[in-house]
Order: C-alpha cells, then structure tokens, then sequence
C-alpha cells in the first residue's frame, strides 16, 4: 500500500507575476525548486493565504537568483501579484519508505529569500 505525504513545501511565498495569457503553470525560481526538491514539469498545490483559494497545477523553473513566484493562465484569477502563497508537493511512499520520509520545507521571507529550511513541520500547540 502507497500512502501520499507531503513531499515539499515552499511556505509564504510572495507571487511577483500573475501572467493570465500564458499557457499554464507556475513559475518558481530555480534555486527554490532545487532547494525543495521539486522537479520542473512536476505537479503542485498552491495555496493562497490571501483569499483561502487552493488550485494544482505544474511548476516550471524561473531563472535561477531571480526570487520569482509567477502564477500563469487560469490560476492567474485565483492569485495576485503581491500576495503570499504556500506552495506544495505531494508523492506516493511505500510502508518503508515512510519509516524515514521528512519533507523538504523552505521558509520564505520578504522579497522571497530564504530564512531558513527544515525536514519537520513544528508540532501545534493548544
């Protein structure tokens, strides 16, 4: 049996383009991408903390350094430029797998700079 985890988290990223005619797609700096472990072409959730829209669609690499979050096409009604966003990846992991599986969470600052990484999200406290 396969079990779906969270994979990797890019968390209160700030979308610098909302591109409505585009093909598709959201474009995230290739630092970011390589940071989080996610792959060009590969499926994401994105979760905008603004308006409480959730939509999927597929991450594609935005010049490397350029701190760019660009929402394209149709998702480009559901987020605006300047507004945070949590960006997610999802995979499916064996029994043993999930033994040792910890995501790749990349916390993000103003301006999209990286304030720190984790393999654990804090536990919540009452």
């Amino acid at each position: 049996m396969y079990t779906i985890m969270l994979k990797a988290k890019l968390h209160m990223a700030r979308v610098t383009h909302a591109v409505l005619n585009y093909e598709g797609s959201c474009a995230i700096d290739g630092e970011l991408l390589d940071m989080a472990g996610i792959r060009e072409n590969e499926q994401i959730q994105i979760y905008n903390v603004e308006n409480g829209q959730r939509f999927t669609t597929y991450a594609i690499r935005a010049e490397e350094g350029s701190k760019v979050i660009s929402v394209n096409g149709a998702a480009a009604h559901l987020a605006s430029e300047g507004q945070r966003v949590i960006i997610c990846s999802y995979a499916h992991y064996g029994d043993a797998e999930l033994e040792t599986h910890q995501p790749a969470l990349v916390y993000l600052q103003e301006g999209n700079h990286v304030s720190h990484t984790s393999r654990a999200i804090p536990v919540q406290m009452a």
